[in-house]
């Protein structure tokens, strides 16, 4: 028969392990997505998606689309039983600014972040460079260098490939400040380049964009979640003016 101590200390020790297994599966302090923390707010961050509709967002050139919805939280692109695709862009233009968010793409998607784009009769990546977010391992066909993601697409290639595969969410910032221009994924930086410089104008007219006139010389404009055929998420979206 146990003893009145060894009751008490055995009690003790159930509580203490049924409470570790409670907080190992929820942290009450864990962050949650689609919110600002104070000091995001002090420093001037703003939620570009609430996670809840596509409030402060609207179809490129204000076309009809069906591709684009919100689940748990999460802005999604989707792959089928799609009518009419377009991309997303912000209601608002930007010009000096740093750009936070999440992303995953399903195996084999391919998609892009396109920034100081201008609405034109072309698609949004014909004036706005484009973050590439792909699937490097899955995506059906070859790809060069600067189809990576985390390139300038057409542009600069990553200096490594820094991507988690497909399914898994990845963390991108890109800073954009006059002519500098940085693209991170996952805590590393893989692009840094510099507008309008004599290396950049060769770039541009001798690959892909040699007869988009327009191409990169807006200085301020929207920011576009590219609809490139769907499967890519996007959540947590932040943006602080520079």
């Amino acid at each position: 028969m146990l003893n009145t101590i060894t009751t008490k200390k055995l009690m003790l020790f159930s509580a203490t392990i049924l409470s570790s297994a409670f907080l190992g599966a929820f942290q009450p302090g864990q962050e949650k997505s689609n919110t600002l923390t104070p000091e995001e707010k002090k420093a001037g961050w703003v939620l570009l998606f609430n996670g809840h509709n596509t409030e402060g967002w609207r179809a490129y050139n204000n076309k009809p689309y069906d591709s684009w919805e919100v689940m748990n939280g999460q802005l999604y692109c989707k792959m089928k039983e799609v009518k009419q695709r377009a991309d997303l862009i912000t209601i608002d233009q930007y010009e000096n600014f740093e750009l936070s968010i999440d992303w995953k793409v399903d195996k084999g998607a391919n998609s892009g972040i396109i920034y100081r784009v201008a609405e034109t009769s072309g698609p949004s990546y014909e004036t706005g460079p484009e973050y590439q977010l792909i699937d490097d391992e899955g995506y059906p066909q070859k790809l060069e260098a600067w189809q990576k993601s985390g390139s300038d697409y057409a542009m600069y290639p990553p200096t490594e490939i820094a991507a988690k595969p497909a399914g898994e969410y990845n963390h991108t910032v890109i800073k954009v400040n006059g002519a500098h221009v940085e693209h991170w994924l996952n805590g590393k930086k893989v692009v840094e380049y510099e507008f309008w410089t004599p290396g950049w104008q060769e770039l541009k007219e001798k690959g892909k964009w040699k007869d988009a006139k327009a191409y990169g010389l807006t200085k301020k404009g929207h920011i576009a979640l590219q609809d490139h055929g769907g499967g890519i998420w996007f959540k947590n979206i932040k943006l602080r003016k520079i």
